[in-house]
Formats: C-alpha cells, structure tokens, sequence
C-alpha cells in the first residue's frame, strides 16, 4: 500500500515546481490537475502571517462568506429562545434550542458544523466551553455567530461562511472550494478569502505581512503561492 501511495505521490510531485512561486490563477489550474483521490477533496489555503497573537491587537480572528460557498453541506446548531427560536428554524437551521442541545453535547452528541447564539445564551453555552473550544465550535462576535440577528447568521453558515483564526505562530488554513468547481469559482472564492485577511492586518504588524502561502487539495502536495500578488488582493 505504501508503495502504491508513494508512486501516487511521486506522480503528483512531478506536475509542481517546487522552487516556483504561482500566482492565483496558475496556482488553481495546477492544483486542479492533482485531484487524484476518489472523493470530491477540499481546495485548503494555508497561510503564515507575520503577527504575534499573543497581542491581542494581532489576534487575526473572524469570517468571510465566499461567494460560490464552500462545496460542503454545514449542519447548524442555534442555541436561542422565544421567537429566536421560530427565526433560526425559518432560516434552515439544523438543531434549535437550549438546555437539551447542552445536554446533547456533554453526551457527545456534537451532529454540527458550527454554532451560532444570541448574546443572552452565552451564559448557558459556558457550561460546553471546555467541549465547544478545543474543536473552534465555540460562537464568537468576531465571526458574526454571537448576534441577534440569527437569521442572517444561519444563512452566511449555509451560505459558505468560512471562519479563520491565527494559531500561535501565525498560521491559518480555510478550505475554500472543492476540486470539482471550476477555476473561476475558485479564484473568486480564494481572493475573497485573502482579500478579508489583508483587510484584517492590524496597525502595530510590522514588516512583511504575509510571509508564505499555499494552496492543496485534501491529499495532494501543496503549490506554493506568490505572497506578493497576494498582499495586492485589496
């Protein structure tokens, strides 16, 4: 087996130059060219900014809606009451509710992509903090899924939402399509995404914001993308 996927691999090593920095439309077509597994795999960005999180002023946190969303089918859980409740249903969310969904979760029951609350339901969601956290489920008014407006919440989660956050060392990765869509899309999807981060560039990062970034199918190589055309993504 190993020897089958190391030939696998070798082939697909063949179709990058490694010591090429691609720019976004050559890097798509490339990466399309290496589908090579049997499922429909996920287009993943993976970038190292130059900021130190430990600052909250350089935490990069937050979301963006891709256009063509994201090729997967979100399953969204609302924690809400009273017409809240109607609302979120209304929108198409998935599970709905309160003491019983917390109750699901601490059974480790978690049948959901993302989480989305009404800020008077954060203090009953402190009792799964230490489940929702460790997985990024955990609502957060910087990724839109702390509001009032619940509605508009599930349809951005359905709609292709994708959250990001900086790891300590800077790194981040979002999947921003899938192998089956086409390039235009996917082009469209990833400046979307590289445009919000640009945007999210705090004032005190000093030096070169975007110091490497690639682009990958879920079980290709990674193509090394050109960091300069994409501080230009405006």
């Amino acid at each position: 087996m190993s020897k089958k996927m190391s030939k696998r691999k070798q082939a697909l090593l063949e179709k990058i130059d490694k010591n090429k920095a691609y720019g976004v439309e050559e890097a798509v077509k490339t990466v399309k060219d290496l589908k090579s597994a049997k499922f429909d795999e996920t287009v993943e960005i993976a970038m190292n900014l130059n900021v130190d999180p430990r600052h909250a002023d350089q935490m990069i946190r937050g979301s963006v809606v891709l256009p063509h969303g994201t090729g997967k089918n979100v399953r969204v859980a609302v924690f809400a009451k009273g017409d809240k409740v109607d609302e979120a249903k209304a929108a198409g969310a998935d599970l709905v509710g309160s003491d019983e969904l917390i109750e699901q979760i601490q059974n480790g029951n978690i049948d959901f992509d993302i989480v989305i609350a009404t800020p008077d339901m954060m203090g009953v969601l402190g009792k799964v903090a230490r489940i929702l956290g460790p997985k990024g489920l955990m609502p957060n008014p910087k990724t839109g899924t702390v509001t009032m407006d619940v509605a508009q919440a599930v349809k951005n989660a359905k709609g292709g939402q994708v959250n990001f956050r900086v790891d300590k060392k800077g790194n981040m990765h979002a999947g921003i399509g899938k192998a089956s869509f086409g390039e235009k899309e996917l082009i469209e999807n990833l400046t979307a995404f590289v445009e919000k981060i640009n945007r999210a560039k705090p004032a005190s990062a000093k030096g070169r914001y975007i110091q490497n970034a690639a682009l990958s199918l879920t079980m290709s190589p990674s193509v090394k993308l050109d960091t300069n055309e994409l501080m230009e993504i405006k």
